[in-house]
């Protein structure tokens, strides 16, 4: 069910596609409830995607929809990938957009995890 105010998830969306195997991607790992993978245009020396396998549009539709499984299954995929990766060490950010004012691009609720580098300021701090 759909959380109030978010559009429909869209089967569609290139994700999606993704999980059915449609279109590639460089894999990471995977579990039974995400699959994390490298993005096809990296902002840091790492940049990897951590999507969940379920239908969700953003962080409020998986927390109020998925499944306590799902949950602890995404969520330890990003953390055991940060380890297997070696960001832990010198430190990573764990970022994810929802919605227009945050640019999500693509409607699948994922997370990206930065790291290879300092990765700066996360926001300006002009126009508070």
């Amino acid at each position: 069910m759909p959380v109030s105010g978010l559009p429909p998830y869209d089967p569609s969306n290139v994700f999606a596609r993704i999980l059915r195997g449609e279109i590639p991607c460089r894999k990471v790992a995977e579990n039974d409830h995400a699959l994390a993978f490298h993005d096809i245009a990296p902002q840091a020396p790492v940049h990897v995607l951590v999507i969940p396998k379920g239908a969700y549009v953003s962080l409020s539709d998986f927390a109020a929809n998925a499944t306590e499984a799902e949950i602890a299954g995404f969520w330890r995929l990003v953390g055991q990938v940060a380890k297997e990766l070696g960001l832990e060490a010198g430190g990573y950010r764990v970022l994810s957009n929802m919605g227009v004012h945050g640019h999500q691009e693509v409607p699948h609720f994922h997370v990206h995890l930065f790291g290879g580098r300092p990765l700066g300021r996360m926001l300006p701090r002009e126009g508070l």
